[in-house]
């Protein structure tokens, strides 16, 4: 029997598709990328904000069309929007023959045999299912890289986020079951392991006693190999200096350090219960580029915060004209159901926050630019991911300096002879706004 599953949302949510995809290879189904042609159908589903949970319900819903014109026989809902909403989702979407949450993906088999005979269930007991390295996964990112999720959950109680409510509170994976899992990895040819959890830098904290993430980096390096490791979703609070020394020195390490900030105004941190202030970010920005003076440093702010006034606003906006970031990324405050913020007052009318999400994008735009432009003539190891389909000499690739799915994207000349998932050492010639132009160094 043939199941298609749509990913939606987070790497660490793709995480979660790839082991259902595993689960279900072991229970004898075949995945399918043609929903046309699968009798089951799957949407892992985000639920973080607003946006998010419209596009899982309009996938659910376009998907639902296939159960008319194609071969779908049931279609289940997993992942985040079940495990927030559970079953009045069963009551607002007749479409679904079942839900499966965060924390019951392992029973997916068995929802799918009920929704086959008829019957609709719904299983969202528990927050997050932690893997462990003999699950099996089928990875769904090209075969040169891959997530690897060190954590589930988070302990932090940002008034604006809900992820607690539906991953729970922070759960470690073991410093040996990361090190079979990478260097398994390895062993099939993976070349990039990015980190990912709700909070790296808290990685162990449960485990241990105290955040790991240092540890772990040296257990990884240890594994021999040519990979490089990149670290995402670094909460800046754990940021010893040791662990920057570390990340600044090992040659595996990418000199990438993804920080979501979320503002940078004081009152605004505050009332967000984050822990960190404006000189914290600043100091540790210095501290960052002190030890690495080429590091790209990514991070997201949200604009429209409930009480952000235009003095708030433009000190964010000053901030990143000054401090350069390599790549921002802006969202829209979105009040979410459960979260001290959405019954906050002084709420931020949507046409300010549009204005201000649209005035920030282009001013890091610009920054962006001249940033790539003043790598024009630097050397880097690239990892090459593919070839233009009409000029088979121009390859593509990336950087220690981009992330995959939400950075730029580097275009490589003279890269014909360089197989998709190899290295190679690439010159700048050309800086854009989001990607650059490298030629292969001879």
């Amino acid at each position: 029997m043939k199941i298609g599953l749509v990913s939606l949302g987070c790497s660490k949510n793709l995480v979660d598709s790839e082991l259902m995809l595993g689960l279900l290879r072991e229970h004898q189904y075949e995945s399918s990328d043609d929903p046309a042609e699968a009798e089951v159908l799957i949407v892992n589903t985000c639920g973080f904000i607003e946006s998010a949970k419209a596009e899982s319900i309009d996938t659910l819903l376009r998907l639902a069309e296939y159960k008319k014109t194609g071969r779908c026989r049931a279609l289940i809902l997993a992942g985040c929007l079940g495990q927030r909403y559970g079953g009045d989702l069963m009551t607002e979407l007749p479409e679904v023959d079942a839900i499966v949450g965060t924390g019951a993906w392992n029973r997916l088999p068995e929802a799918i045999l009920a929704a086959l005979e008829g019957k609709r269930s719904s299983f969202t007991e528990g927050s997050a299912i932690l893997p462990t390295a003999d699950m099996p996964r089928i990875l769904s990112t090209p075969a040169h890289w891959a997530y690897v999720k060190i954590a589930e959950g988070c302990n932090h109680t940002c008034a604006f986020c809900a992820i607690p409510q539906i991953r729970g509170p922070l759960v470690s994976r073991t410093l040996e079951s990361l090190q079979n899992e990478v260097a398994g990895l390895v062993s099939k040819g993976v070349k990039e392991i990015n980190l990912v959890a709700q909070d790296t830098t808290s990685y162990g904290m449960d485990l241990y006693g105290r955040p790991m993430l240092l540890d772990l980096l040296k257990v990884l390096t240890a594994i021999e190999g040519h990979f490089r490791i990149r670290i995402l979703y670094s909460y800046p609070k754990h940021f010893t200096n040791e662990l920057i020394e570390f990340i600044g020195t090992d040659p595996k390490i990418c000199k990438y350090v993804d920080i979501p900030l979320q503002h940078v105004h004081d009152d605004l941190l505050r009332s967000m219960r984050r822990p960190d202030r404006r000189a914290d970010i600043e100091r540790l920005i210095d501290k960052l580029r002190a030890v690495m003076p080429d590091i790209a440093i990514r991070t997201t702010f949200i604009v429209g915060l409930p009480g952000e006034s235009e003095e708030h606003y433009q000190e964010l906006r000053t901030f990143v004209e000054e401090k350069r970031i390599d790549h921002v990324g802006v969202f829209q405050y979105s009040p979410e159901e459960g979260t001290d913020a959405a019954g906050f007052g002084d709420q931020v009318p949507e046409e300010i926050k549009e204005e201000r999400y649209n005035d920030l994008m282009a001013v890091q735009a610009g920054i962006s630019e001249e940033i790539n432009r003043a790598a024009e003539g630097k050397e880097y190891e690239a990892l090459i991911e593919g070839h233009d389909a009409e000029d088979s000499t121009l390859g593509y690739g990336r950087t220690e300096r981009e992330a995959p799915d939400i950075d730029g994207t580097v275009y490589i000349e003279n890269a014909g002879d360089v197989a998709v998932g190899e290295f190679v050492s690439v010159r700048i010639l050309q800086g854009f706004c989001y990607d650059r132009m490298a030629e292969v160094i001879i």
